[in-house]
């Protein structure tokens, strides 16, 4: 498929949604958000735009879904499957500005977070009130929630406790042509339509030219454990 470039015009239009700026087009910003730690790749965007609420979000799918130009959201660009790189060019969707642990819920276990939170902040601050977030990646210090959503992170827990998408309960979602939506429901079981949040959830970028970008989560965790004990087995 043919995209179109990213016109002096549009990069005025990004400007006059999120600010001057978190509007970046210089060759030290391509250097940094044209690659992961994909070994060996590099594409480079046109342009690398951070917002900051939902609604911008929206205006800028918008724009691009009229002007037909690609997207590409970012987390923190610790991946290794290469789904945060913008192959085709296009705006690079920077989600770092979405930091905030919005609510820990410690009634129901669940926490309302936004993807921009880096994991091992999140299972520090769940920790400090005695519970526990399971989803442990390598890059647990750097990594983002949202590219563990994107990429279904596990870890070493993974075999005892599952992975990123067995505590994902609900998503705020921005839809390429702009539309915000929730997936599911803050609830354990939820069978009222298509589970669009598993559909999501390890989807790696693959879904559509402009992919959905996660501007929240729901997230559920378990209560703490007494002891953490690390066994290393050679074979």
């Amino acid at each position: 498929m043919k995209y179109n470039i990213v016109t002096d015009p549009i990069i005025n239009h990004l400007k006059s949604i999120v600010g001057d700026t978190y509007v970046l087009f210089d060759k030290e910003a391509f250097e940094k958000y044209g690659r992961d730690e994909t070994e060996d790749l590099v594409f480079y965007p046109e342009v690398v735009v951070k917002p900051r609420t939902p609604e911008e979000i929206s205006l800028i799918l918008k724009l691009c879904n009229k002007e037909n130009i690609p997207v590409t959201p970012r987390g923190a660009g610790t991946g290794l499957s290469g789904g945060a790189l913008p192959v085709n060019k296009g705006v690079l969707l920077s989600m770092e500005r979405f930091n905030a642990i919005l609510e820990i819920d410690e009634r129901n276990l669940q926490a309302t977070i936004e993807p921009g939170v880096i994991t091992q902040v999140f299972q520090e601050a769940v920790e400090e009130k005695g519970l526990f977030y399971p989803p442990d990646p390598s890059s647990k210090g750097s990594c983002f929630i949202g590219g563990n959503l994107a990429e279904n992170s596990g870890g070493p827990k993974a075999v005892k406790y599952g992975v990123t998408k067995d505590y994902v309960l609900n998503l705020e979602v921005v839809l390429p042509t702009g539309d915000i939506i929730w997936t599911g429901a803050n609830v354990l079981k939820n069978s009222t339509g298509y589970n669009l949040t598993q559909l999501l959830v390890g989807s790696e970028g693959t879904l559509q030219k402009n992919n959905p970008s996660k501007v929240v989560a729901i997230l559920e965790f378990l209560g703490n454990r007494k002891h953490v004990i690390l066994i290393r087995l050679i074979f």
